[in-house]
């Protein structure tokens, strides 16, 4: 991808595929968010560098993170403690934000999310679907500044519905939801509040 000699477009798409990798953010918010910052690498040699120094970056710091995390939980195996406690994020899960950007990553995520897809999850009006909403957009007024009251609350209710055979029922409706878990997650990240730990299933 480094190689000057190679087609700009076909390098291009080799960033795309490693983004479909490595996506702390999602594909597309993910792309977004280094365009964003490292400008417009589709077109500009530059900026297709800084975009990949930006994601193998991010990358590198999630490494870090596992490699702590295995050191960690074998100090505590060694102490008999061999189940984590539920509110631990596991990095082997996947990244769990941007790792060296998170309220910067998180907030252009959620701003993405505004333009991109939050207005069909909010036409579809499923519970807590509004109230998220909300909670999105006075997290984004703020710029991650205050805390964004109920959100704890609100993933309660959509976890609920997840756990009450959602998928089973409505497919569509289960992606949904899953969605609203992310949004959630995005929420809590960008207010610099201790990460909500994305359930098993928002990784899907």
């Amino acid at each position: 991808m480094r190689n000057p000699a190679h087609p700009h477009r076909r390098r291009v798409s080799a960033l795309r595929s490693c983004v479909q990798i490595y996506r702390p953010l999602g594909f597309e918010a993910t792309l977004s968010f280094l365009a964003s910052v490292a400008g417009p690498f589709d077109r500009d040699e530059a900026a297709l560098m800084r975009a990949l120094d930006l994601l193998a970056g991010s990358r590198a710091l999630w490494h870090l993170h596992l490699r702590r995390y295995t050191a960690l939980r074998r100090a505590a195996k060694r102490r008999g403690n061999r189940t984590p406690p539920a509110a631990d994020l596991n990095p082997n899960l996947g990244p769990a934000a941007w790792y060296g950007a998170e309220r910067r990553a998180a907030l252009h995520a959620l701003e993405f999310w505004r333009r991109k897809r939050l207005p069909a999850l909010v036409a579809a009006d499923d519970p807590g679907t509004r109230e998220m909403a909300d909670a999105v957009a006075a997290c984004v007024a703020s710029r991650g500044a205050e805390p964004v009251p109920g959100l704890p609350d609100l993933v309660s209710l959509v976890e609920d519905r997840i756990r009450d055979g959602l998928y089973q029922r409505d497919s569509v409706a289960f992606a949904r939801a899953r969605d609203l878990l992310t949004l959630a997650h995005l929420v809590a990240t960008a207010v610099a509040a201790e990460a909500l730990p994305r359930p098993a299933m928002s990784r899907l």
